[in-house]
């Protein structure tokens, strides 16, 4: 494996089968440093299930997951959950951020959990709060709109400096506006960060924006026609 083959994800022969259906019949992928994909298909068609192969969270039947040379497939879970903090930034549809926290507090966390200092995980949440224009004094985290929520869910991604950066449906719940400014967000953000971008979309429009755009159907990923999806 060449050095820049191993600096993104590698996705390798990923079968998984719930019951009698097949969800990911021999999935190949290769996603590369600043490399933006998104993966579109019916509901059902296992989008999210190879997210969460990606992740760690579901174990597939055969194959493999590497993220920067690391193979996931395999790890024992407190390794598996290190290398998911250290070198995987995730988005959700909702932002799966805490009302109980403050906006900065959110952020932080993932920094914090890796036993990061507690004032530099602060100031650095601080910094990617103002830089991606959520307000963070005095604003409980619950008083956001649904398009400031995701922006801090971009920057709780990006507080690790993940190599690679999953996105499942993350403009799925907003408002036009919003969802323009969002996914021009995540786009930008692979670009400058040189993160690996792999996004799960049903919305055609955004997933026409990624530099490949893939479908998965019948546990088959393909390229998708004419970059759109059909």
């Amino acid at each position: 494996m060449s050095a820049g083959e191993s600096a993104g994800l590698q996705v390798e022969g990923l079968h998984y089968r719930l019951g009698e259906r097949v969800l990911l019949d021999g999935v190949d992928l290769s996603v590369e440093p600043g490399e933006s994909v998104a993966v579109t298909g019916p509901s059902g068609s296992g989008k999210s299930t190879l997210l969460m192969c990606v992740l760690g969270l579901v174990r597939p039947d055969r194959g493999a997951v590497r993220i920067g040379g690391q193979e996931l497939t395999g790890l024992p879970s407190g390794r598996l959950a290190q290398v998911r903090r250290e070198r995987l930034g995730t988005i959700f549809q909702f932002g799966e951020l805490l009302p109980e926290l403050t906006p900065v507090e959110n952020v932080a966390l993932p920094m914090l959990l890796g036993g990061g200092d507690h004032r530099a995980a602060y100031r650095r949440a601080t910094e990617l709060l103002s830089d991606l224009g959520v307000p963070h004094e005095g604003t409980p985290t619950g008083m956001l709109s649904g398009g400031e929520r995701q922006r801090a869910a971009v920057a709780r991604a990006l507080i690790t400096d993940p190599a690679v950066l999953l996105a499942d449906e993350p403009t799925g719940a907003l408002d036009p506006e919003a969802r323009e400014a969002v996914a021009d967000l995540l786009f930008a953000v692979s670009l400058e960060q040189g993160c690996a971008l792999l996004l799960v979309t049903h919305d055609l429009s955004v997933a026409a924006r990624a530099q490949r755009v893939l479908r998965l159907e019948a546990g088959v990923l393909t390229d998708a026609l004419d970059g759109v999806g059909a």
